[in-house]
């Protein structure tokens, strides 16, 4: 395959390059091509014509984005169309990473791909507004919405709670917010066996299993062997400028249908702490 991949400096984006090796892959961070940028993005488009583009570039700072609304609408939305239409225009197929926070979290049960997109912040808002333009744009797009993404090469839950934990003897993690870890190796190839299979539409890929936050943070300590308490306190207690949703689990359903399995969030979690010289030399 001929890949153009967006965000490839990423958390993400660091395992797709892994993933995609031996495959022609033009891999860009966002000093190649500015996503805001329509015509740099279409000049790299033009010059690598891909059979797949996988556009895993955002501004996936939650809070950062309630803060910098415009900027998170550039990026998130404007970007994503950018990408659009240069693919549209050299015949690509497009693969766009989206987010469980396009839901509201008032659901008890895992959402399904054709449940309401209702975010409750900046950055679920930008990411649903783009969906639906890149569906009306693009209509073979595959959508792949992932979830709480965790990996090395960059800042993210465990990374915070190791760090937390090596340095207090007691934390405090939120647990009445519940959703699915999913460890950016597992999802990058799960990502690039879509684009082999020729997928198409609105897939949800998660590690399996969910928890919440501090269940989350009392395993990562524990496989860790750390001796730090973790204490559970809820949302309330713990403000943040942007408002989460209070559950978040999606139905693997969709995947299902491309005869993707993916491991549970435990098995991953445990892969994670593991030594990764490839990265750590990066």
């Amino acid at each position: 395959m001929r890949v153009t991949l967006f965000g490839a400096s990423g958390l993400l984006g660091r395992e797709l390059v892994r993933a995609l090796e031996g495959e022609a892959v033009s891999a860009l961070c966002s000093r190649d091509a500015d996503l805001r940028d329509l015509t740099r993005v279409a000049e790299v488009v033009r010059e690598s014509r891909p059979d797949w583009i996988i556009q895993a570039a955002a501004y996936t700072d939650v809070d950062g984005c309630e803060e910098h609304r415009e900027r998170a609408r550039a990026i998130n939305c404007e970007g994503a169309v950018h990408v659009a239409l240069a693919a549209r225009e050299v015949r690509s197929r497009l693969l766009f990473v989206s987010t469980d926070y396009v839901f509201d979290g008032t659901k008890s049960s895992p959402y399904e791909t054709g449940d309401t997109r209702r975010p409750i912040n900046v950055y679920g808002e930008t990411k649903a507004r783009a969906e639906e333009r890149l569906l009306d744009l693009l209509p073979e797009v595959c959508i792949a919405r992932t979830s709480w993404l965790f990996g090395h090469g960059g800042k993210c839950f465990p990374a915070t709670i190791l760090q937390l934990a090596s340095t207090r003897p007691e934390i405090s993690v939120v647990n009445d917010q519940r959703g699915s870890p999913t460890y950016t190796r597992d999802l990058a190839l799960a990502l690039v066996e879509l684009c082999r299979k020729e997928a198409q539409g609105l897939v949800h890929i998660t590690n399996a299993g969910d928890c919440t936050w501090y269940e989350f943070a009392k395993e990562i300590v524990r496989e860790a062997g750390l001796t730090t308490v973790v204490k559970p306190v809820t949302t309330v207690e713990f403000p943040r400028p942007a408002r989460r949703p209070a559950y978040s689990v999606m139905s693997a359903a969709s995947l299902q249908r491309y005869g993707v399995e993916m491991p549970n969030w435990q098995d991953a979690l445990q892969r994670y702490l593991e030594p990764a010289p490839h990265l750590e030399k990066a």
